[in-house]
């Protein structure tokens, strides 16, 4: 059972009504999580704001997926890993790059593993990197504004991964075949 109330339309505080409602119309249900951080309106417009951002990030579906779970993996949150490789299968990412990431074992390519080696590592160092660290990330081709996407899809996995473990969200059924610890 959630730490915290797993708001609905009806129950949420006002100015989460409408966040809610884009939600329902995105998903086709209210994900526990934005039921959860409807408590806090600024926080689900925030979360929904970079979701969209990270969306449209210069990332390949293959490499959004890599980096989202690579953080959740990192972070061990119960909700986002199912919840992401859901997204994943919906967003026709082979099943070889989900399991690699869920189990922590080789990526399919030396490029997809140079951006997780380079997303844990910002996630490990706090963003402290030395020269060195970009290396590998900036020899597999990817680019500076990359570098800094990863920052942005950080940011929005610190909002959630962290208030799943603040709320202990239940994982919705459409994930639940993913459940992952």
């Amino acid at each position: 059972m959630s730490k915290f109330n797993l708001h609905n339309i009806d129950s949420a505080p006002q100015d989460s009504r409408p966040l809610l409602e884009k939600s329902q119309k995105a998903f086709g249900m209210i994900p526990n999580l934005h039921a959860v951080m409807a408590e806090a309106p600024g926080l689900l417009d925030a979360y929904q704001r970079l979701h969209d951002l990270v969306l449209e990030s210069s990332f390949t579906d293959d490499e959004k997926t890599v980096v989202w779970q690579t953080i959740n993996v990192e972070h061990k949150c119960h909700y986002c890993v199912p919840a992401h490789t859901f997204i994943s299968k919906s967003m026709g990412v082979e099943e070889s790059i989900s399991d690699a990431l869920r189990n922590r074992t080789a990526l399919p390519s030396q490029k997809l593993e140079d951006l997780r080696g380079f997303t844990l590592r910002v996630v490990q160092k706090r963003g402290e990197l030395a020269p060195e660290d970009f290396d590998s990330f900036f020899n597999a081709g990817y680019s500076k504004r990359q570098a800094l996407e990863v920052i942005l899809v950080l940011s929005q996995k610190v909002m959630s991964n962290y208030v799943n473990h603040f709320a202990d969200t239940p994982v919705d059924a459409p994930f639940a075949r993913f459940s992952w610890a």
